[in-house]
């Protein structure tokens, strides 16, 4: 449950993208310095979730990469760090997890270094058999300075 006034969004046109760019290049410490086309794109591909104060401004986001059948992944997901404490990630998570396009999927994934704890609470759990995932990953693509 949010605090009073405050509410999640999917609606695209509400996502400010300035704002969400701004946090994953310069604040975030998995998305290094991504360029801005590339949050739009990402943001425009992906049910995006946006977190608005009560007057409007936007204080959180988190995006879920899925098939609306099967499969999904939870990234890319913030509050901003002036309004940490205050229930607003449990609340954008509780949005999340309720929304109806992601209901019955068999397998919904997500990467955390530090939010482990946020996430059981709504059963995310260590991978059974990570010797059976795979990746193909490139941190060099979007090196900060």
């Amino acid at each position: 449950m949010l605090p009073q006034g405050y509410e999640v969004s999917t609606d695209p046109t509400r996502i400010d993208l300035d704002y969400v760019h701004r946090y994953l290049s310069q604040q975030s410490y998995w998305a290094g310095a991504v360029p801005r086309d590339v949050v739009a794109r990402s943001v425009a591909n992906a049910l995006s979730f946006g977190l608005y104060a009560p007057d409007g401004a936007q204080v959180g986001f988190a995006r879920v990469v899925t098939d609306r059948a099967t499969f999904a992944w939870l990234a890319d997901v913030f509050i901003d760090p002036g309004r940490q404490g205050l229930g607003l990630g449990k609340g954008l998570m509780d949005a999340i997890i309720a929304h109806p396009d992601l209901q019955g999927l068999r397998r919904f994934m997500l990467a955390t270094a530090d939010a482990h704890g946020l996430y059981e609470r709504y059963g995310f759990t260590a991978v059974e058999h990570p010797e059976r995932l795979m990746v193909k990953l490139r941190t060099d693509l979007y090196p900060r300075s």
